[in-house]
Order: structure tokens, then sequence, then C-alpha cells
């Protein structure tokens, strides 16, 4: 399993990169892992105001189906589309495609998130 030391992680196994007053986020390596074959990606809507812990889309494998949630607060600036045409990009390099990206509502639900070695810990005590 491979984390990213400059990313933040939720316990729904989403990670999210900070740049400023946005954040990209995505699925781990360990989410891709556990789903298998990514096959659909559903996509929530631009200009989407999502708080923390809601359901921005679904992804579907050839094993499940399994929500994603907002590891934080914001408004929806933009969706990796590319995604769309081709979903098994996660499955190739899950800390480079995207699914989302967001205008923070605020810094406060960064502080829930682990850092990368948290996010280690937590995910060797789920295999």
């Amino acid at each position: 399993m491979e984390t990213k030391k400059d990313l933040l992680y939720s316990n729904d196994h989403e990670w999210v990169r900070v740049e400023g007053e946005k954040a990209y986020i995505g699925i781990t390596d360990f989410a891709q892992h556990s789903l298998g074959e990514i096959v659909y990606v559903e996509l929530p809507e631009v200009g989407d105001d999502l708080n923390a812990g809601d359901v921005f889309g679904v992804i579907e494998s050839v094993k499940a189906a399994s929500d994603s949630y907002l590891p934080v607060s914001g408004k929806v600036l933009e969706v990796n589309e590319a995604l769309s045409d081709s979903p098994q990009l996660i499955n190739e390099d899950p800390y480079g495609s995207w699914i989302v990206l967001v205008e923070l509502s605020g810094k406060s639900d960064l502080d829930d998130l682990m850092n990368a070695q948290e996010y280690e810990e937590f995910c060797s005590k789920e295999d």
C-alpha cells in the first residue's frame, strides 16, 4: 500500500491535498486496491455546497459499489471529467487521479484528518 507524505487522509479512505483555500480529493491506494477494478465513477455537480461527511459520489467496481464521503466542507469547483470515460485511472494512479476539487469552507475540518503515518497505522488494523 502506498501513502503520500504530503497528503491528509480520512477514515473513509479519501485523501486530501490542500492548496491554499482549495482541496483536491480522491480515494487512497488502499481503497482502490480493496475495491478492485473500477468500472464507473459518479461525480458530483460543479457548484454543489457539501459538508464534511456528505456523499459526493459513487465508485463502482467489479466487486461492489461504494459511496465516497467528502472529508472537508466546501463548494465543488471542478470534477475530474476524465474519470467519466476512464474510471480505471484511479486504479492506475490513485493519487494522481483526483475526483473533485473543492473550495474549502474553512480549515477546521482538516484537524479531523490523519497524516500519512496515522493513516498507515489505521489501515494496518483494517487488513
